[in-house]
């Protein structure tokens, strides 16, 4: 969708940039802003120009994009398919203009969009639907345009009657496995957002941010598989069976689950059941809890001269538990921030163990419940409180439990 304002005639166009060659003229933070775009793109890009940002030479030096180290010359844009002029000098956008139109060769021109060939839209994206905007050259105007338009899409989608855009049975049904962050909706990412926008099914965990499902669309199947500790809980046999069922109806079944679904999520359970089914499979990543929750407490994982690294582990199995494979005494020596996730019950035994293995028992220890979600609650103690004591009044799960100096930092 293209929306135009102007008096102009303009012929929008969607590009097909990959495997192109596109040149970038410019080094600056307005050529930075493109080349993320032609890179998404999967264009083959090249800079011209003397000196270059940070994350322009970075980008070099991993070989996502060439970088030519001088000023442009006449004959830079041999063989693309796309020119920039993004210079803050006149003159060299000009020239630049002048060659692209010499060989007939689309130009944008940063400085001065008259006299350039092509001009860059103001770009949104929901779902699969991609809202592309010109404004008079008004980038603010285009702006609020493409905004307006992307919320129009988003409700269209929402909107659809049951059924609409459904794939016919057995054809085009895939798995989409989306990360949904600690809890917050607004921590889900934009890509897991884009796949909820095309779900058909969408199988949830009780941890995911539940408040997305409120805006998906009508019509669109939801499967509760949730694992309460001590209660309900979803055979992974079952779940594995259910998204290959759905994907095989030719639905688009997203998968959403709570943090990252490769962190102590099973996510990686459910790619290979897919896999061998013969069912299309991709993963969204997600903001783990491990990192966020502490976070949003407040916390540092790591922090310089404090902790130069942290371990994430599973505490649902304490440590004199024939099921746990972690060594205990290794974790109590190796000086990093300590992350245990499913560890509420177990906590008294993992503090026990850590301490008969050296730790000091004055080391901060920092409770995280509910991450992300209104009903946060932080509460702080040390190893020895815990061993003397038992765990912190009111401690309940979901709850992630930060062990060392950083654990000092968290928000009272």
């Amino acid at each position: 969708m293209t929306v135009v304002d102007r008096a102009e005639p303009l012929l929008p166009l969607g590009l097909r940039l990959a495997g192109r060659r596109v040149v970038v003229v410019g080094g600056g933070p307005v050529a930075l802003r493109r080349v993320g775009a032609l890179l998404s793109a999967h264009a083959l890009v090249t800079v011209v120009s003397p000196e270059v940002v940070a994350a322009l030479q970075d980008l070099a030096e991993r070989g996502h994009l060439e970088w030519q180290r001088r000023v442009y010359a006449e004959g830079d844009l041999a063989e693309c398919w796309l020119a920039m002029a993004c210079t803050a000098d006149a003159d060299v956008n000009a020239a630049v203009v002048r060659e692209a139109d010499a060989q007939r060769t689309f130009c944008l021109r940063v400085d001065d969009a008259r006299t350039a060939s092509a001009w860059m839209p103001a770009t949104g994206r929901s779902g699969r639907a991609t809202v592309s905007v010109h404004g008079d050259r008004d980038p603010r105007r285009a702006a609020a345009l493409r905004d307006a338009a992307v919320t129009a899409v988003e409700a269209v989608l929402r909107d659809e009657p049951d059924g609409a855009g459904r794939r016919a049975p057995g054809t085009g049904g895939r798995v989409v496995l989306v990360g949904g962050g600690p809890g917050d909706p607004e921590l889900l990412t934009l890509r897991g957002f884009q796949a909820l926008a095309e779900a058909d099914v969408v199988v949830v965990d009780r941890l995911a941010p539940l408040a997305v499902l409120d805006g998906l669309r009508e019509g669109v199947e939801i499967v509760d598989v949730s694992k309460i500790p001590r209660g309900r809980s979803t055979p992974q046999e079952e779940i594995n069976a259910l998204l290959v069922d759905r994907a095989r109806r030719g639905c688009v079944v997203i998968r959403l689950k709570g943090g990252d679904s490769y962190v102590f999520g099973r996510g990686m359970e459910e790619v290979l059941a897919c896999r061998e089914a013969g069912v299309p499979v991709t993963v969204v990543p997600g903001v783990t809890s491990a990192v966020a929750a502490p976070e949003l407490a407040g916390i540092p994982v790591t922090h310089r001269g404090v902790s130069q690294g942290f371990t994430v582990v599973s505490g649902h199995a304490a440590p004199d538990d024939p099921r746990s494979t972690l060594d205990w005494a290794a974790l109590a020596r190796g000086g990093t921030t300590l992350v245990v996730l499913m560890g509420v019950e177990t906590l008294p035994s993992i503090v026990g163990a850590l301490l008969d293995a050296g730790r000091q028992g004055d080391t901060p220890l920092a409770c995280v419940m509910d991450g992300g979600l209104p009903t946060q609650q932080v509460v702080s103690t040390t190893l020895a409180q815990v061993l003397s004591a038992g765990p912190p009044a009111g401690l309940r799960s979901p709850a992630v439990t930060v062990i060392g100096p950083v654990a000092g930092f968290a928000d009272s």
